[in-house]
C-alpha cells in the first residue's frame, strides 16, 4: 500500500525492501533495534526516583523539578513526526545512527550538570535525540519483517521492550541513585549509544523512502515544540511570579504567537506536520484527547509517587524503584486483559473500565497517611492503578485508529504517540503548578515546626494525586460521550499491530 503523505512509520515499497541476506540477520537486527528503543524508553522512568537526589546535589527548587520530566516528553513528542519524515528521506539508519550520537551527546552534558538550566537543556537534547531514534528504528523494524507473523512477532518484541524499559528504568534509577550517584543514569547512556552508532552499518542495511521531499515542516515542529515548552515553563513559574505578573502575561502571549503560528504554518505547509483536516475526525479528536488525560494521570502517578515515598515515607531510591515492580507487572496484566476483551465486546467499556481503575488507585493514594506502609497504603494503590492503566492502552489504540483509512494509519499512529508524549508532560506541569503554588503558604503555616512541615507535604502530595485522579475522571466522561463502541475490527490491521509508546 502507499505510505500516507504523513506517515511515522511507513509502508514498504519495493525500495524499502533490504539488501539480500537480511533476513538471515533479521533476528540480530530485531535486538539491535529493541536495545536503541529501549534506551529511550528507560529515560522516560528512570529519572523519576532520582528527582529527590538531583533537588538536593544540585539544589534545585521543588518547582523545578517537574521540568527534567516534563522537557524530555515535550521535545520527543513535538519533534517525533518530523523525525519520521527525516529517516523516510535521508535514511533511517543515517537518521539512526545520528539520533544516538546526539543522544549520546546529551546524556554526557545532563551528568556533567552542574544545575538546573544545564540539565533542563541535555533534557531537551536527550527528547530531539530520541525524536529521531524511535521513529528511524521502528520504521526499520518494519522494512526488515515482511507485514504478518513476522512483523507482528517483532512489533510484539518493540512494545514489550518499552514496558520492560519502564521496570527496569525505576529500578536503574534506584540502584544508580543509591550506589555510584544519580549521574549515571545518564552516563551509562554514553557507551552504548556511541556503540551504537559505530556498530549499527555492520547490522542494520539502509532503507529510504521512493519519495524524496526537498522540503520539511521544520518550521512547524519548532513553533509547535517551542509553544509547548514555553507553556509548561511558564506554568511552572506562576507558583513565583503569579498569574497576573508581566513575565506571566507576556510569556502567555508568547505561546499564543507560537501555537497560531504552528496553525497556519500547517495550513501553508506542501508537507504538514500535522494535516488538519485530521481533526475533523470527532472519534479521533476524542481518542487523542483521553490520550492527553491519561498519560496525564500515568505520569503524574510516578512523578508524585516517587517524591512521597522518599520525602514523606522516608524511602531510599532503590527501595522505592523496587516498589514499582508490582505496578509494572500488574500493567502487563491489564494490557492482556485488555487485549482479550476488545475482541469479545466494544473497545469504550474496556477503555471507561480501565480509566475508573486508574482513577480510583490515585483516589487511594489521595488516602495514603504519612506514617503509612507500603503493603496496606502504597501496594494495593499501586495494584489498582497498574491495572487500570494496562487496561487503557489497547482500547485508545483502537480509538485512535477507528475508522481511519489504512493509508492513513501512520498519521494516526503519529499522532496518537505525540498525544501521550505531550499529555504526560502538560499533565505533570499542570499538577505541579497547582500544588506547588501553596507550598510558600504552607510553609509560613508550618512556622518550622517539623510535625507541620511534614503534614505541609503530605497535603502538597495528596492534593497532586487528587488532580491526576480528576484527569483520569475527565477522560471517562470524554470517552462516554463523544466515542462509539468501536471494535478493533474498525482499524487497519497494520496500524492495530502497532504498539503504544509508554510514558
Amino acid at each position: 500500500m502507499p505510505a500516507p503523505e504523513s506517515s511515522t512509520y511507513p509502508a514498504v515499497r519495493a525500495s524499502d525492501v533490504p539488501e539480500a541476506g537480511t533476513s538471515d540477520r533479521s533476528g540480530l537486527i530485531l535486538v539491535f533495534l529493541c536495545i536503541a528503543g529501549f534506551m529511550t524508553f528507560l529515560d522516560v522512568s528512570i529519572v523519576n526516583v532520582a528527582l529527590p537526589s538531583i533537588e538536593k546535589t544540585l539544589n534545585i527548587s521543588e518547582s523545578y523539578l517537574q521540568y527534567i520530566v516534563t522537557t524530555y516528553g515535550t521535545v520527543l513528542g513535538g519533534f517525533l513526526l518530523l523525525g519520521g519524515r527525516l529517516a523516510d528521506t535521508f535514511g533511517r539508519r543515517r537518521m539512526l545512527q545520528s539520533g544516538l550520537v546526539l543522544f549520546a551527546l546529551a546524556s554526557l552534558m545532563a551528568g556533567f550538570s552542574q544545575g538546573a538550566v544545564m540539565l533542563i537543556v541535555a533534557r531537551g537534547l536527550q527528547g530531539l535525540g530520541a525524536a529521531i531514534i524511535a521513529p528511524a528504528a521502528l520504521s526499520l523494524l518494519t522494512v526488515t519483517f515482511a507485514e504478518g507473523p513476522a512483523r507482528t512477532k517483532a512489533l510484539g518484541a518493540w512494545g514489550a521492550v518499552s514496558g520492560i524499559a519502564s521496570v527496569v528504568g525505576v529500578i536503574l534509577g534506584g540502584l544508580f541513585t543509591e550506589g555510584p550517584g544519580w549521574r549515571w543514569i545518564f552516563f551509562i547512556n554514553v557507551p552504548i549509544g556511541v556503540a551504537a552508532a559505530v556498530l549499527a552499518p555492520t547490522i542494520v542495511p539502509e532503507s529510504r523512502s521512493d519519495e524524496r521531499r526537498t522540503t520539511f515542516d521544520t518550521a512547524g515542529a519548532i513553533t509547535l515544540t517551542g509553544g509547548l515548552v514555553l507553556f509548561i515553563y511558564t506554568l511552572g513559574q506562576t507558583a513565583t511570579a503569579g498569574w497576573t505578573s508581566a513575565r506571566t502575561l507576556g510569556s502567555l502571549a508568547a505561546v499564543v504567537v507560537l501555537l497560531a503560528s504552528f496553525i497556519q504554518i500547517e495550513r501553508r505547509a506542501q508537507y504538514p506536520l500535522i494535516p488538519l483536516g485530521i481533526f475533523k475526525r470527532p472519534v479521533l479528536r476524542a481518542a487523542n484527547l483521553t490520550a492527553i488525560l491519561l498519560f496525564g494521570t500515568l505520569v503524574t502517578l510516578f512523578f508524585f509517587a516517587s517524591l512521597f515515598m522518599q520525602q514523606v515515607l522516608n524511602y531510599s531510591p532503590i527501595r522505592t524503584g523496587m516498589a514499582y515492580v508490582p505496578l509494572a507487572i500488574i500493567v502487563s496484566v491489564g494490557a492482556g486483559v485488555a487485549s482479550t476483551l476488545v475482541t469479545k465486546v466494544a473497545a469504550k467499556p474496556v477503555l471507561v473500565l480501565g480509566l475508573l481503575l486508574a482513577a480510583t488507585g490515585l483516589f487511594l493514594l489521595w488516602r495514603a497517611p504519612s506514617n503509612g506502609s507500603y503493603v496496606v497504603d502504597i501496594l494495593p494503590a499501586f495494584l489498582v492503578a497498574g491495572l487500570g492503566l494496562g487496561m487503557t492502552f489497547v482500547p485508545l489504540q483502537v480509538a485512535a485508529f477507528s475508522g481511519v483509512r489504512t493509508e492513513e494509519s501512520g498519521l494516526a499512529a503519529g499522532l496518537i504517540n505525540t498525544s501521550q508524549e505531550a499529555g504526560g508532560a502538560l499533565g505533570v506541569a499542570i499538577v505541579a503548578t497547582i500544588v506547588f503554588s501553596r507550598v510558600p503558604a504552607l510553609t509560613r503555616w508550618a512556622d518550622g515546626d517539623p510535625t507541620r512541615v511534614l503534614a505541609a507535604r503530605v497535603t502538597v502530595f495528596h492534593e497532586a494525586f487528587l488532580i491526576g485522579a480528576c484527569f483520569a475522571l475527565l477522560g471517562v466522561v470524554i470517552s462516554l460521550l463523544l466515542l462509539p463502541m468501536m471494535r478493533a475490527s474498525d482499524t487497519p490491521e497494520t496500524a492495530a499491530a502497532e504498539p503504544v509508546h509508554g510514558a
